[in-house]
């Protein structure tokens, strides 16, 4: 299997989950815009590719993922729905529709919450730089650290504390790319709301074990200590304010 993976070259953002997935299953991907130009890399051969390749079904935005395997190329764009499409070819999602639509459900709760986290530092519009909407940055901030936080961690820490096999993960014995979604969210968090999630997390003790668990995953740990692994950042979707990391 070949995969190019086209998303922004400089943040993790959504795009990091669609590598996790890859990385964690040791399967050949090229982050396209990452390449040297010289190799048909780069932002502008991206941005040309998502012109001249999808002018009938356009995509509304990175990540798009584009499926080499077969001669003829397959391409799919939005985080939950890239996921949906490589979890059983990755062995990150059962076939049975009852399962793999449970784990999409899920994924998409995360996006929710990925959407609300990103929200704390452009409330207003993403157009806005965050400086020019800091005092409503601070006012959201401290509503989601101490309502939308816990009410999306808690429900996450109940559908986990389900699994019936008592193992980390999400569905029985087996990881998941939804287990690594949540790990990439409690990643993030942790990045962003330091001070929020120190007090808060004991009151997930089967998050936390999920959040280990994927982090010393084998396959993952050369991925978490290369350059592969683009560093959390404040231009990203996870961003560290100390003001807004209220408790």
């Amino acid at each position: 299997m070949t995969f190019h993976l086209h998303y922004w070259p400089t943040i993790q953002g959504r795009g990091e989950f669609i590598r996790l997935a890859l990385e964690a299953t040791e399967t050949n991907y090229l982050d396209i815009a990452r390449l040297p130009e010289e190799e048909g890399g780069g932002v502008e051969n991206m941005l040309q590719f998502l012109t001249q390749n999808l002018a009938s079904r356009p995509a509304f935005a990175p990540p798009i993922l584009a499926d080499k395997s077969d001669s003829e190329e397959f391409v799919v764009s939005q985080t939950a729905n890239i996921l949906l499409y490589l979890g059983p070819k990755l062995g990150l999602a059962p076939n049975d529709d009852r399962n793999a639509l449970w784990l999409h459900q899920v994924q998409l709760i995360l996006m929710d919450f990925l959407v609300e986290i990103h929200d704390n530092h452009h409330p207003i519009a993403k157009e806005l730089v965050y400086e020019d909407q800091l005092e409503e940055s601070k006012k959201r901030a401290g509503y989601f650290t101490k309502t939308r936080l816990p009410k999306f961690l808690s429900y996450l820490e109940k559908i986990y504390g389900n699994n019936v096999s008592q193992s980390a993960f999400l569905l029985d014995d087996s990881l998941s790319y939804v287990d690594l979604s949540t790990f990439q969210i409690m990643d993030g968090l942790h990045y962003a709301f330091p001070k929020a999630m120190a007090e808060q997390i004991g009151d997930y003790p089967h998050l936390t074990d999920l959040y280990r668990t994927v982090k010393n995953l084998p396959e993952l740990s050369s991925y978490f200590s290369s350059d592969r692994r683009i560093p959390f950042n404040n231009f990203g979707i996870f961003r560290h304010y100390p003001e807004l990391d209220q408790i």
